[in-house]
């Protein structure tokens, strides 16, 4: 872990809520120097705590309206199938976001579609067709209260 000092906290803050801020215009919300602040974000991208910068897209916007969460159990969970497991859906975009859980399932994804149909063709692909897939069981949104990408920082 990185210890972060409370500017670096202030410019964290106000990057996960508006990573389009100019330079200038983020020293002054956080107050400090332009020269000091873009030093600071330049380390906290070099040593990792940015990991990326991104736009976040309105899934119905973009037609891919159903979300799915899946709970998926290995046939066997010895180290280098879940490795194989992870590798075979880092592959699919519509799978957002995959988690090594326990206890109970093996994995946990996040998985944005355009319809069900969508998601029958990404489960035969990803789940029907793999022989180490003990269970498969799927929830489906229908609706997102609250969806926030920020981690809060104290």
């Amino acid at each position: 872990m990185i210890l972060l000092d409370e500017l670096d906290k202030r410019i964290l803050q106000q990057l996960q809520l508006d990573a389009t801020l100019t330079n200038h215009a983020l020293a002054e919300r956080v107050h400090a120097s332009a020269p000091t602040c873009l030093r600071r974000v330049r380390r906290l991208m070099d040593e990792g705590v940015i990991a990326r910068q991104v736009a976040i897209l309105a899934p119905d916007k973009v037609g891919a309206g159903l979300t799915a969460i899946v709970e998926i159990t290995l046939d066997q969970q010895a180290t280098e199938k879940l490795i194989e497991f992870e590798q075979t859906v880092a592959g699919e975009t519509a799978v957002q976001q995959c988690y090594r859980v326990s206890p109970g399932p093996d994995f946990v994804l996040v998985i944005q579609v355009a319809d069900m149909n969508a998601y029958h063709a990404l489960a035969h692909r990803l789940f029907a067709t793999q022989h180490n897939i003990r269970n498969v069981r799927s929830f489906f949104s229908v609706l997102r209260s609250k969806f926030e990408t920020r981690i809060g920082l104290s």
